[in-house]
């Protein structure tokens, strides 16, 4: 729960560590494909549908049981999100053991249960294997669902879906999956507010009972077991279980390529970074005779680290932390090709133009026989380790099974691998990557990356973060004679003004909040040139942050740690009693533009740094900072950290927000101010 809950510094500061350093200068030779020799599970099959395979394993004395539903698409419309409600509420007690009694137990056994909409997985030693399943099938069949429980399963789904609305990540694929398949097709359509909140307590009843059957389902069984052991377990416990009427998945072709390779963009104001995803739809299923060469196209394009689209945007370039691809395959025939990568704002045009670059590399020109080598040998000895888990034998019948594979398919699997050519490559590369008919999907900060995108001379169309068609977004015009150093006068005008300020020689502020059961305090002291930023948890400290002109530093636990790289000269500008007298102080601040924060227009001031970076923003009217964002960044890599700043209230003339709302880890955290000290309790101490 401390993870979840430090600032994204501190968890930068603990990933911060030596690497063995590896020759790979010198590449292993790959031998002949070993001879694949797979042992058939046991099967049985229940009257009531539910099919069972089992691998017998005893090497530990474990046992796991694996259930997964083979429903297909299923349309949710104008409820969507009933599925994710149902994953959420099922594993939460039975009709006959209380929640809090059933999880008790759960724990005190070792074991592991839980539930998604469609699966559901248990694990235990194998001494309490008859108590698991029987704890498991009467989850399935006799779940115990209340209100209470669907409104707290409602509301998690409601946070989620605000946490997503900062994410362009998120949006990305909501966006991009809407879009390709078309807002009709299951694998397009998306939840949102509305469609939740449409979403009823008997829907959910409904659901379970319509689609949670055992008639479309299998369990795969693996570890220390007998076949006849692990049949006298499921009919016992799960022959109660009801099959429903057969019902049809939604099949329905998803939307067709666009005519003509376009970017579309979705913008962003407050990204610090692009996502940007060239994508186009694809029908491939795994038994296909172009299943194994696509998989080695994929692999050299975008599928590992020396892929041609990591080692361009990447090592190359330095434009990303990493770069890749993806060849879907579907079975409904409903599957995509995508390629991209997050980047930096400045660099989102040129990584549009090396991405399809590399696409077009594959089409065009025959893959190099060392790069086919490594990529075959990596999927050997990816496929030949998979073996020595149980599971993957479960899991290939399964696939065999769902997939309609022949039952040669995985012993077959390397030779097939091993036989695609250089030409092959190119084939599928041009069959299946259609760049000439792709989406280009773009989501970022229109003031900072469009006037670059349309140098590519690739037409760009428009679309809001819910994939409707929307108008160019407008330059943010600012009006004459507004600088940003004039924003941050006023700011400090508007909090009191500089005779008041002028009186202070030390602020102690601290916020308090509730997050996971724990109050955590966040105390800030301050002095000209100085903070020191100390977090507690229900009383006891946790890590501290020191900035000052001298130095910088985390401190926890006892123990001292730099900040790393520039990331300490870049925090100067986050010292003193109010960050804005510093920031005048450095004169490196520039006025970006303007943005709407909580529907009221707000100037944006950039403070800029190497490692972290500011953005500042002032309500145009007011004057008052209603929000302020740390931008983080490493390894190619960029996060921030936002708080909406509200309700200003004055304490001994000056003015403070009272409330802060920060997004942390899919969570909204509200801290509020429970006290404002001037000029005491502060010396040079607290600062080393």
């Amino acid at each position: 729960m401390k993870t979840k809950i430090f600032s994204l510094i501190t968890l930068f500061l603990m990933s911060v560590g030596a690497s063995a350093q590896v020759d790979r200068s010198q590449q292993p030779k790959p031998g002949p494909a070993p001879k694949i020799t797979i042992e058939k599970p046991a099967e049985f099959k229940l009257n009531n549908g539910l099919n069972v395979l089992v691998v017998e394993n005893n090497k530990l004395p474990r046992v796991s049981y694996s259930l997964t539903l083979d429903n297909g698409p299923i349309k949710e419309g104008n409820k969507a999100g009933i599925s994710s409600l149902l994953s959420e509420m099922l594993g939460n007690g039975t009709t006959s053991i209380p929640k809090d009694d059933f999880n008790d137990e759960i724990d005190f056994l070792g074991a592991t249960l839980f539930f998604g909409s469609t699966s559901g997985y248990a694990s235990s030693l194998s001494k309490y294997s008859d108590r698991i399943i029987e704890l498991m099938a009467d989850a399935v069949i006799n779940p115990l669902f209340t209100e209470e429980e669907f409104e707290k399963a409602k509301e998690r789904l409601l946070e989620g879906i605000k946490a997503d609305a900062k994410s362009v990540d998120a949006i990305s694929g909501r966006v991009g999956s809407a879009l390709s398949y078309g807002k009709d097709h299951p694998y397009g359509e998306f939840e949102t507010e509305e469609t939740i909140k449409n979403v009823t307590f008997q829907d959910v009843v409904n659901f379970h009972k319509t689609y949670f059957v055992p008639n479309k389902a299998y369990m795969v069984v693996v570890g220390d077991v007998t076949v006849d052991k692990v049949k006298e377990q499921i009919e016992k416990n799960f022959t109660p279980w009801a099959r429903s009427l057969d019902f049809e998945s939604f099949v329905t072709t998803p939307s067709s390529n666009v005519a003509f390779q376009q970017i579309n963009f979705i913008d962003m104001p407050s990204a610090v970074q692009s996502n940007i995803s060239v994508t186009n739809n694809v029908n491939l299923q795994m038994g296909d005779e172009d299943y194994h060469a696509v998989l080695m196209a994929n692999t050299i394009l975008g599928g590992g680290f020396e892929s041609y689209l990591n080692m361009n945007l990447r090592e190359e370039h330095g434009y990303t932390y990493g770069a890749r691809s993806n060849i879907g395959t579907s079975r409904y025939g409903a599957a995509r090709f995508t390629a991209g990568a997050s980047v930096r704002n400045a660099v989102t045009d040129s990584s549009v133009v090396e991405t399809l670059k590399e696409i077009k590399r594959i089409k065009t020109e025959l893959v190099d026989n060392e790069a086919i080598k490594i990529a075959k040998a990596k999927y050997t000895g990816n496929f030949v380790m998979a073996l020595e888990r149980p599971q993957t034998i479960a899991d290939y019948a399964l696939n065999i099974k769902l997939n309609n594979l022949p039952n040669d398919f995985y012993e077959t699997y390397l030779a097939k691998i091993n036989a695609v050519t250089a030409a092959d490559i190119k084939r599928v590369a041009n069959k299946y990557i259609k760049d000439e008919n792709a989406r280009i999907i773009v989501v970022g900060n229109g003031n900072d990356v469009l006037e670059n995108l349309e140098k590519t001379g690739i037409p760009i169309r428009y679309f809001d973060t819910y994939a409707n068609p929307t108008e160019k977004p407008k330059k943010a015009e600012v009006a004459e004679g507004v600088t940003a150093t004039s924003v941050l006068n006023k700011y400090l005008q508007a909090i009191g003004g500089e005779e008041k300020l002028s009186k202070i020689s030390s602020l102690i502020v601290k916020y308090e909040a509730s997050a996971m059961g724990a109050t955590i305090l966040n105390e800030e002291k301050r002095m000209k040139g100085k903070v020191a930023q100390n977090i507690l948890m229900n009383g006891a400290p946790m890590m501290s942050a020191v900035v000052t002109q001298e130095g910088s530093f985390v401190k926890q636990g006892g123990a001292k740690q730099p900040f790393p790289g520039s990331m300490g000269e870049d925090m100067k500008n986050t010292t003193g009693l109010f960050v804005e007298q510093t920031i005048l102080e450095n004169g490196t601040a520039k006025l970006s533009g303007t943005e709407s924060v909580d529907g009221k227009d707000a100037y944006v001031v950039e403070v800029p740094g190497e490692s972290v970076s500011l953005k500042l923003y002032y309500d145009i009217e007011t004057g008052l900072k209603v929000k302020e964002a740390q931008i983080i960044t490493m390894g190619g890599q960029s996060q921030v950290q936002e708080a909406l700043l509200k309700d200003y209230q004055t304490y001994e003339g000056i003015m403070f927000p009272t409330v802060k709302e920060a997004d942390q880890m899919g969570m909204t955290i509200v801290s509020k101010l429970i006290e404002v000290v001037f000029n005491k309790d502060v010396s040079d101490a607290d600062f080393e």
